[in-house]
């Protein structure tokens, strides 16, 4: 089992989210460093996973009008199909601080939509592009 760790910001486990987007998005994906970090980090929660004590994904998520909204999912490249990003998701989907939500949701880059489909996830609407890269909208619903 991995290790997950949560923040809202400013130490150490939002510093190890901050380098996997950076690695992940910025560098291998060719994002623009401005529309990651987009100033609303301090609006969400951010979850880091470790193996062995070494930080290999994150997501971030916020409690909206429309449920939980998951962003920011990244796993460094040599850690990925290991199960992490599951894992990782799995602890924001029964982190005890949602508890009452009914509904979560996300945009996912079109290659990772399998991920969130083992998960629950259900697409709805059209496919659309974010930052050059085609994504679906996804959706949970669960009952507590």
């Amino acid at each position: 089992m991995v290790e997950v760790k949560k923040t809202n910001q400013l130490n150490r486990v939002y510093q190890d989210a901050q380098e996997i987007r950076k690695s992940v998005f910025v560098k291998e994906q060719g994002i623009d460093e401005t529309l990651e970090f987009d100033g609303t980090d301090g609006d969400a929660t951010h979850y880091v996973a470790y193996d062995q004590h070494r930080p290999v994904a994150t997501a971030r998520a916020t409690v909206t009008g429309e449920g939980v909204h998951i962003q920011r999912v990244a796993t460094l490249k040599m850690y990925r199909h290991k199960g992490f990003a599951k894992q990782l998701l799995e602890a924001i989907l029964n982190d005890p601080k949602y508890k009452g939500e009914t509904n979560f949701y996300l945009g996912a880059q079109e290659t990772a939509k399998g991920l969130y489909e083992t998960l629950g996830f259900k697409q709805y609407g059209d496919p659309f592009m974010e930052v050059g890269i085609k994504h679906v909208n996804m959706k949970k619903s669960v009952r507590n």
